[in-house]
């Protein structure tokens, strides 16, 4: 589309230079390594692994860096290198009840089983920006004692005991693949589950906000969030068991959400569930809400209109990467298209002009 442009090829090898100077910046600033990026930058490597559907630190830093800090055009680059990657298998589901726990709470029960682990949280800091880590850096931290892996049940299920929460909705049909189907409408639970999880996480936080100011018919609290490690098992044909092929970690978070019971369902509390890549518990509750908003049909509830609801307009939108290729595609080349358009407009601009001059005649 370029070669319209003056200059042509050679143009668009300068922008090229000049965007990996841009990127360089002070010659005299010591390089940013990936390294660096993968350790401190953590929570950006964990959305840009989380929005590109790719597992990976060290090349969600690399794509961090290439971009310039611009987390979208890193989720596009992390995506497009996926399309390139085998597949060797399919994992099983990852059994979060075993998860090494890192970060543990619940705003429903003070006293949760198990207990609870504040972890590493911004929750209790205070928003002030802290000068010393301009002047001296930050004082390195003694490592602590990784969390220990075993069976830490899920909080609902205790609610679940009495009845007073839905049945977790389960289904053992295997889940579409979003990364290699297209979407079809209307979607599976398991499907805008994915597309959620991918989805882009201001847009999911502004849809989740909307719910909790009414337009929707969520009421939700945090039943658990929990962040940690968790084993990633597939089964090997040739030996007839799972075997543990890495560990990944993650942030699930389940929502309680009220509910006075409807057509096809008794007053009890309803779920909504979220589970992403890293530590990234922002997204996970935001997609909780999002994904219990979305439920309203499965529950017997009415339609209000709200945009959290609607799932064509949730899910269309949701994808951030679709959302700047086509706002982005703007700002190319469309000469033939706005000469068209201009001449339509002068067209009709005559046309306008004629008839008020007859009518002044008349």
């Amino acid at each position: 589309m370029y070669v319209a442009v003056k200059g042509g090829e050679r143009a668009i090898d300068n922008a090229h230079a000049w965007l990996a100077e841009e990127r360089r910046g002070d010659p005299s600033v010591a390089d940013l390594t990936i390294p660096q990026i993968r350790e401190q930058l953590r929570l950006a490597v964990n959305r840009v692994m989380a929005e590109g559907s790719l597992y990976d630190p060290d090349l969600a830093a690399l794509a961090i860096k290439q971009a310039r800090g611009d987390l979208i055009e890193a989720v596009f680059l992390i995506r497009a290198y996926r399309t390139t990657l085998p597949r060797h298998g399919v994992s099983l589901p990852v059994e979060t009840a075993q998860m090494a726990v890192a970060r543990r709470i619940s705003a429903t029960f003070k006293d949760a089983p198990g207990g609870q682990v504040l972890g590493p949280t911004f929750d209790y800091t205070h928003r002030l920006l802290d000068f010393t880590l301009a002047a001296n850096g930050e004082a390195p931290v003694a490592p602590r004692a990784p969390a220990a892996p075993g069976m830490v049940p899920h909080i609902t299920s205790f609610l679940n005991r009495d009845g007073m929460i839905e049945d977790a909705p389960r289904d053992d049909t295997l889940p579409p693949d979003l990364t290699r189907e297209p979407m079809e409408l209307p979607a599976s639970r398991a499907t805008r589950l994915q597309a959620i999880a991918r989805g882009d996480e201001g847009f999911i936080l502004s849809l989740a906000y909307s719910t909790q100011r009414g337009y929707g018919r969520t009421h939700a609290f945090v039943g658990e969030l929990r962040i940690g490690m968790v084993a990633v098992e597939m089964e090997v044909p040739e030996l007839g068991f799972a075997i543990c092929i890495g560990e990944i970690e993650v942030t699930e978070c389940e929502t309680v959400n009220q509910f006075k019971g409807s057509r096809t369902e008794p007053p009890q509390f309803t779920r909504g569930y979220g589970l992403t890549f890293g530590q990234n518990e922002r997204k996970s509750i935001a997609m909780s809400l999002v994904d219990r908003a979305l439920r309203w049909k499965e529950l017997g509830e009415d339609f209000t209109g709200a945009p959290a609801q609607d799932e064509e307009f949730v899910l269309m939108h949701a994808d951030n990467v679709q959302a700047t290729g086509f706002l982005e595609h703007i700002k190319l080349p469309h000469y033939v298209d706005f000469q068209s358009e201009l001449e339509l407009v002068r067209k009709l601009r005559a046309e306008v002009e004629a008839s008020a001059m007859r009518e002044a005649a008349e």
